[in-house]
């Protein structure tokens, strides 16, 4: 592990620190720190920044409430920029949004990027507007019965085609039984975050078994 001694701060006693959930593991915010702020930070598992504009100690979610528990810090191979795993409690940006990073600048014409949160906010957009010709807009208006017959079809072809070791096959039924279960969440008023967080309570790292394997 590295010391705050082999951290490289630059001339004015600051590194930069990007901070991420931990579960979603989207970016929330860029802020900065000093020696001072990153003990704190290590000492108290809160982000606790230097304020350039305020030119002083910031500790998040002082004034707001809206903490961010570390859960690791981690330097990146130059020493001079560091990556914050948080549990974050509300929003990271003082606009009240989840993210600082809520503004497109530019997307790729020839690149089209996906996501799960993507796909979610997709289909709670389906079920407010409810267009005309979608599937998803045919599957809210059938209401819960039918999404819970085809997530229990899909599951059954997953299975069917993972039986048969097609590769290909299961890969394909999978998407199926994934994009089905987001229209169930979508329905019932589960969110990715609610999953995620039910996941990450079920894993869990046995600290002692990974020191024995490295003796």
């Amino acid at each position: 592990m590295l010391n705050i001694d082999e951290l490289k701060f630059d001339e004015k006693g600051l590194i930069p620190a990007i901070v991420v959930d931990a579960i979603s593991k989207k970016v929330l915010t860029l802020a900065y720190m000093n020696r001072e702020s990153l003990k704190i930070s290590m000492e108290k598992e809160l982000t606790c920044f230097w304020s350039r504009s305020r030119n002083e100690l910031w500790l998040k979610g002082e004034t707001s409430g809206n903490y961010q528990h570390i859960v690791s810090i981690t330097a990146d191979c130059d020493g001079d920029a560091l990556m914050v795993m948080v549990e974050p409690e509300g929003p990271a940006c003082h606009k009240g949004t989840e993210s600082c990073f809520e503004y497109p600048l530019w997307y790729s014409e020839k690149l089209e990027e996906f996501s799960i949160d993507g796909l979610m906010a997709l289909l709670l957009e389906r079920k407010e507007e409810m267009p005309e010709g979608s599937y998803t807009t045919y599957l809210f208006q059938k209401g819960l019965d039918k999404i819970l017959k085809k997530v229990g079809e899909e599951s059954t072809e997953v299975i069917i085609a993972g039986k048969a070791q097609d590769k290909k096959e299961t890969i394909y039924e999978i998407a199926d039984l994934a994009y089905h279960v987001l229209v169930l969440m979508a329905e019932t008023g589960i969110s990715l975050k609610d999953v995620r967080k039910e996941l990450a309570s079920r894993h869990v790292i046995d600290h002692k078994v990974k020191q024995e394997k490295m003796v």
